[in-house]
């Protein structure tokens, strides 16, 4: 058709009023301007028609017949039965209250008979604009919750940035992934938001350490058995494979899983099907397999404790997880989630952690990584008294701990040092350090660096450090 708008061929408007005339009007001018528009003389035509095909718009009048308020009750219905169509209520009885009542029940607009040709087109070109943007943003909405999964792990460092970007980008493939840390660097989680990031996130996430079951007992776990196979088998069961069908099975602590068992998991991954103990017939499994380890896959396969085949299989996207001590940046954020989560689980008022206690948190090195902070944060909340934890609800692991010596201090440049004032530079810091986390108290900085008062006292006055911060209780 000439003059027809080609962004606008496909939408489709829906016309109700009793009135042939108006019906045809608003056919010929919206029909002109590339609609496809069509028309029916009242509510209950107009509710059959709406349930069958889709509309972009409803244009109702507000009187219908012998009913004054007609358009009111198609209105009410149409957000009772979620159409989601935008409607443009129109009427030669206008009022103020009832553009109001017409908006409150869900009209996108309200128009006066008579009307402009052009403003009717306006208002139906706002409509379905309005509509598009809600659409929009639902669906933003929808990506930034998959999004949030993988900001739930807490922090911004650079390093995790990298695994969050990896997640993000591997989630959507349908390889097996292997992750590799420390234990207690939340590779769980991680296997949490490769599921939700993917096509399976409305199908079952199933974790299982394979460390922390006897050997007979895993196999039954992950493939299933018949009743009277063993023992206490008093009915058939199914294996965690046919559990987590169509989603993701999370196999923890891959690294001390059986060699006999690791030929089994091998078969499923090549072919797909899982017996169960004691059956003669195999289930057909779609699994993606996410496994984790702490272990050191590579020595493993050369020392012959872990099959080969089995390590290329599972590793095909490997997914590594920096340790806390990696990441001290993220320390702050960590014990500021894990303070909110504790405080709520008791009920109480989230507590402030002085700055002195803080820095000592991210002074120490974590071997138990991110699990360990919980368990240090819930400890301290335990503890502390009043609304601020302080160095003295902390473990004396984390308070008393000495920092590694950093690499640049015990490698000799090949241009040699001066190895005096290095001495000097590193004492001066470390006393510095000592005196900030303490609050300058100089009795606690003197026990934070093993030095007796007098020894600090010393070293304060050859360095100028604090000298009006002096405490004759020292002496």
């Amino acid at each position: 058709m000439k003059g027809v708008n080609i962004v606008n061929a496909r939408k489709r408007v829906l016309v109700v009023d009793d009135e042939q005339g108006m019906r045809e009007l608003l056919e010929i001018i919206l029909g002109g301007d590339g609609y496809d528009v069509a028309s029916v003389a009242n509510c209950d035509e107009a509710r059959r028609v709406i349930e069958r095909d889709r509309f972009d718009v409803v244009i109702t009048d507000l009187r219908i017949g012998s009913d004054a308020r007609a358009g009111m009750g198609l209105l009410e219905w149409m957000q009772e039965n979620g159409a989601g169509t935008p409607a443009i209520m129109m009427t030669a009885h206008g009022s103020v209250e009832n553009a109001i009542e017409a908006m409150k029940r869900g009209a996108a607009d309200y128009v006066l008979k008579p009307f402009k040709n052009d403003e009717i087109k306006l208002l139906v070109r706002r409509a379905i604009e309005q509509r598009d943007l809600v659409r929009e943003n639902k669906a933003l909405r929808k990506e930034q919750a998959k999004l949030g999964q993988v900001t739930n792990m807490i922090g911004a460092s650079a390093a995790l940035q990298q695994v969050k970007d990896m997640v993000r980008r591997v989630a959507v493939l349908p390889s097996t992934i292997a992750i590799h840390g420390e234990s207690g660097v939340g590779k769980e989680l991680v296997a949490r938001s490769v599921h939700q990031l993917s096509e399976r996130s409305q199908k079952p996430f199933v974790a299982i350490n394979c460390g922390g079951i006897p050997e007979n007992l895993l196999e039954s776990e992950l493939f299933g058995h018949k009743r009277g196979t063993f023992t206490g088998a008093v009915e058939d069961k199914d294996g965690l494979f046919v559990v987590a069908n169509g989603g993701t099975l999370f196999l923890d602590e891959i690294g001390e899983m059986p060699l006999a068992l690791q030929v089994k998991l091998l078969r499923v991954l090549d072919n797909h099907m899982v017996t169960p103990l004691g059956g003669v017939e195999s289930i057909k499994v779609d699994v993606r397999i996410v496994s984790a380890t702490n272990r050191d896959l590579d020595e493993m396969v050369r020392e012959g404790t872990f099959r080969e085949d089995l390590f290329y299989r599972l590793n095909v996207i490997p997914l590594h997880l920096p340790a806390l001590r990696e990441r001290p940046d993220d320390i702050p954020l960590l014990v500021r989630h894990y303070l909110t989560r504790h405080a709520e689980k008791l009920s109480r008022r989230v507590p402030v952690i002085t700055p002195a206690a803080l820095d000592m948190l991210c002074a120490y090195d974590w071997p138990g990584n991110i699990r360990e902070l919980g368990n240090v944060i819930e400890r301290a909340l335990a503890l502390c008294n009043a609304d601020t934890i302080d160095v003295a609800e902390l473990p004396n692991n984390v308070s008393q701990h000495m920092p590694r010596a950093n690499a640049s201090y015990s490698d000799l440049p090949q241009q040699g040092l001066d190895l005096e004032a290095l001495i000097e530079d590193i004492e001066m810091k470390l006393i510095e350090q000592a005196l900030s986390r303490t609050r300058h108290s100089q009795k606690k900085a003197a026990r934070l660096l093993g030095l007796t008062a007098r020894s600090l006292r010393y070293r304060l006055q050859k360095y100028g450090i604090g000298s009006e911060l002096d405490e004759p209780a020292l002496a």
